[in-house]
């Protein structure tokens, strides 16, 4: 086919295919020009664009000689992979941090830029290329309007989602940034979690990521998405959670990547070194929790459920709860202790008739979170609270789970009640 310059706004020259490791998806079209300047007058103040000091004709030649680039490219090998020159590299790297202030990101889309760079990510075999192409839309999306927008390419929207199924973690990340960018703005939000919805291989791109990843910015960004999709959209974690994920390349329907064992794969990647990252993670498996759908998946037999007790055992009793803490620190550690102690409870809720004694990890965290409670009730003590208050609710609460768990000693359902308290 006759390499043509042309809009993809038309939809007339678009035609696009399915990714494939290494390479961006395919659209039969190269990247459309910006729109034709020539004609303003020179000067300093013509030239800026809006309040800033960036010049309007530097960007102008920069974007054009990234049409250049992608055409040169597309005259080669179409297998090998190409390398950005430096001196191309540095002056689209300025592009992307300029498209951070709104009057620069408002000019690039008066500009054509979002055309220009589709073009660029559909034609390109360059990773590096891809990356910041796809970090320009992300700073351009940052803001409300030019989000709106770009959230209405509908040819934009298809080849993000499968840019998902790329190899390359550095545009994984920038692909990953910019879906969450666009899913958090409220305008558009529901355009997004549509099209997710169609496209099937957002999952299985997402829970192949998180089993198999070591890169903690990608996994920690991957998490942040996941769980905005599951917060936003009980339906669609449902979908996700009953429907698995096929592995890519596998057939017979075996290889499947459920969710659950997907999100503790990537929790325990990130254990070691990321806190933050392992929050994200526990929220997300909290938020399972909440239907019916996700508590039968972690019940499975043999399932995930009872590597995600031990795991989130060991991250209470070993990492966050240490013998003599005082409430102070477990305090600090609510973030984590609380999703944590949450799902604890869910499983331990669902798999009691099943299990005749509890382990000992188990037992190390009644003890702990009853000294806690006990101090937090002296502390109570100190203020008379008013019968029918929340305090005094709380103050009844608490008493119970002191007397159950250190006098009695033992496994009760006030034990379950402290987890929710926590």
């Amino acid at each position: 086919m006759e390499d043509h310059f042309g809009d993809v706004a038309d939809g007339e020259n678009s035609s696009i295919g399915s990714s494939s490791p290494g390479h961006s998806p395919v659209v039969d079209r190269n990247p459309s020009p910006p729109l034709n300047i020539e004609g303003e007058q020179d000067g300093e103040e013509v030239d800026a664009i809006g309040e800033t000091v960036y010049s309007k004709h530097w960007l102008f030649s920069t974007l054009t000689r990234l049409i250049q680039i992608v055409a040169e490219h597309n005259d080669g090998d179409p297998d090998a992979q190409i390398h950005l020159p430096e001196e191309d590299e540095d002056d689209l790297c300025k592009i992307w941090d300029m498209a951070m202030d709104k009057d620069v990101a408002g000019f690039l889309q008066e500009f054509n830029a979002a055309d220009i760079l589709l073009g660029v990510i559909a034609k390109s075999r360059c990773p590096r290329l891809t990356e910041i192409s796809v970090g320009i839309l992300g700073n351009i999306a940052c803001f409300p309007d030019t989000c709106l927008t770009l959230s209405q390419n509908n040819d934009l929207g298809v080849v993000l989602l499968l840019l998902l199924g790329d190899s390359d973690p550095p545009t994984l990340l920038e692909t990953c940034r910019l879906l969450l960018t666009c899913v958090s703005h409220r305008d558009v939000s529901s355009l997004w979690l549509e099209r997710i919805r169609q496209q099937a291989s957002v999952s299985s791109s997402l829970c192949f990521i998180m089993r198999s990843s070591t890169n903690m910015d990608l996994l920690v960004k991957v998490g942040e998405l996941v769980d905005k999709l599951f917060d936003m959209d009980e339906e669609l974690m449902k979908t996700w959670v009953t429907g698995g994920c096929q592995g890519a390349g596998e057939e017979g329907g075996e290889g499947r990547l459920d969710v659950a064992s997907s999100l503790l794969e990537a929790a325990k990647q990130l254990r070691p070194d990321s806190p933050e990252g392992l929050e994200v993670y526990l929220h997300t498996l909290q938020l399972l929790t909440t239907i019916d759908e996700g508590i039968q998946a972690l019940a499975v037999p043999d399932g995930v459920g009872g590597a995600l007790w031990t795991f989130l055992c060991e991250v209470v009793c070993e990492d966050l709860c240490q013998p003599g803490d005082p409430p102070l620190v477990l305090g600090e550690q609510k973030a984590l202790l609380v999703p944590a102690l949450a799902v604890l409870s869910a499983l331990k809720r669902e798999n009691r008739e099943e299990e005749e004694k509890v382990d000992e990890l188990f037992q190390s965290l009644i003890q702990t979170t009853a000294e806690f409670l006990s101090d937090v009730i002296t502390d109570l003590t100190k203020v008379t609270p008013y019968p029918g208050t929340a305090v005094h609710q709380t103050s009844i609460l608490l008493s119970r789970v002191e007397y159950s768990c250190v006098v009695k000693n033992k496994e009760c359902d006030d034990c379950e009640m402290a987890h929710v308290c926590l």
